[in-house]
């Protein structure tokens, strides 16, 4: 079995391609939703955030993602304490997820990959991309912001062209049928890490 990472910029489709391939019979782990569960479920990391953001990052046991927001935008190395935080955790629950699973590749759905590094504990990492504009309507109309808002999450995201210098499996989700890519690239993975 083979660790692969399947990572993008935000708005880029990669939770289509994850989907696409669940549909094919692939496992996928979705980092952030994990992130999402270990902020409200995990003791110590709760413990570790309160101590960091202050009482009011927890109302009524809930974490308060705004709240980080705001820290965030005040206080951007903050950022790196949080991912020294929820990263390895996010990693040990990835690591054993996959030992439970039984299919020759599985794959770790997460948006920074390349950003963390995390490429590297992965046996090779699919890259989706899709044009600008693509991007910016996606995000608006999913999670209604503005334009400018939208400019400002991609920016702090690394930028396709550095991420492509890192992985030779990219596929572009621009409108165009998908699933030719998925397993073309599939089958190149198979191919140069015979699973």
């Amino acid at each position: 079995m083979r660790h692969i990472g399947l990572s993008g910029g935000i708005g880029s489709g990669k939770s289509t391609v994850a989907k696409a391939l669940e549909h094919m019979g692939y496992p996928v782990f979705y980092s952030d939703e994990e992130a999402k569960k270990l902020y409200a479920t995990h003791p110590l990391l709760k413990k570790e955030l309160l101590a960091l953001l202050g009482k009011e990052s927890y109302q009524n046991d809930v974490f308060q993602k705004h709240v980080l927001a705001t820290q965030l935008f005040e206080n951007p190395a903050l950022k790196e304490q949080i991912a020294a935080l929820v990263h390895p955790l996010v990693r040990e629950r990835f690591n054993e997820w996959a030992e439970q699973q039984t299919a020759d590749l599985v794959f770790n759905e997460a948006a920074i990959l390349f950003e963390t590094g995390a490429y590297k504990l992965l046996a090779a990492t699919i890259l989706v991309v899709a044009p600008l504009e693509t991007r910016i309507q996606r995000v608006q109309k999913r999670d209604g912001l503005s334009r400018e808002a939208v400019l400002k999450r991609i920016a702090n995201q690394w930028a396709d062209s550095e991420k492509m210098n890192l992985t030779p499996y990219v596929i572009t989700n621009d409108g165009q049928p998908l699933l030719q890519q998925i397993e073309k690239v599939i089958s190149k993975l198979k191919t140069h890490l015979i699973v």
